[in-house]
């Protein structure tokens, strides 16, 4: 039978992949985090356990268990399988898996920033798949909002940036400020790295 994966950030945006059958899921017992790691100027967005959370997202197949381009986008990740963690609605089941940043790369410390075209994109498919109050989930159910936001919207640096509708971008505005996050510009940022 056919393998899914479990995308809870710019996978859940169906502009930036082709994988088929994609439908919208949950993931029981985890939570999303912004994970700082040496050597790289963004940080990563991945998943920790939290028995108390349930996260949205979307699944999709990988026709033939080929994982290897999937492997490659998540280059940095370590696949998971999933197991029974994710509701969805394919009968019978499909072996599920997610991705998650190791631990032992993670750091506490640096000048690392989220990407704003990189959050555009994620929440322009939260806001597809689940519109605005999956939208607001998505922040509420994301650590690491101390991260600084680098405004990068003009040219984006996220190598699979979208172009969103102005009241898509509303919306990412409207949390930024709901949470009172910190937005510096291209000048206030000495950004050099080009990993993603």
């Amino acid at each position: 039978m056919t393998p899914y994966f479990f995308g809870y950030g710019s996978l859940v945006n169906r502009n930036t992949h082709t994988y088929p059958d994609a439908r919208p899921a949950r993931l029981d017992g985890w939570r999303r985090k912004w994970v700082r790691a040496e050597g790289r100027d963004i940080v990563y967005l991945s998943v920790v356990q939290d028995q108390s959370t349930r996260i949205d997202g979307l699944i999709a197949a990988v026709p033939g268990a080929d994982w290897a381009a999937l492997d490659r986008r998540e280059y940095s990740y370590e696949r998971h399988a999933s197991g029974g963690a994710v509701v969805h609605d394919i009968v019978p089941a499909p072996d599920i898996a997610h991705y998650a940043i190791p631990l032992e790369i993670a750091v506490d410390h640096g000048d690392h920033v989220i990407l704003l075209s990189y959050l555009d994109v994620v929440v322009q498919g939260f806001l597809r798949e689940f519109g605005t109050d999956g939208a607001a989930r998505f922040f509420d159910t994301t650590e690491g909002w101390d991260t600084p936001i680098l405004d990068d919207r003009a040219a984006p640096l996220y190598p699979r940036h979208q172009t969103l509708m102005p009241e898509e971008t509303g919306v990412v505005d409207h949390h930024i400020d709901r949470l009172s996050l910190q937005v510096k510009s291209r000048d206030e940022v000495p950004f050099t790295k080009k990993n993603f």
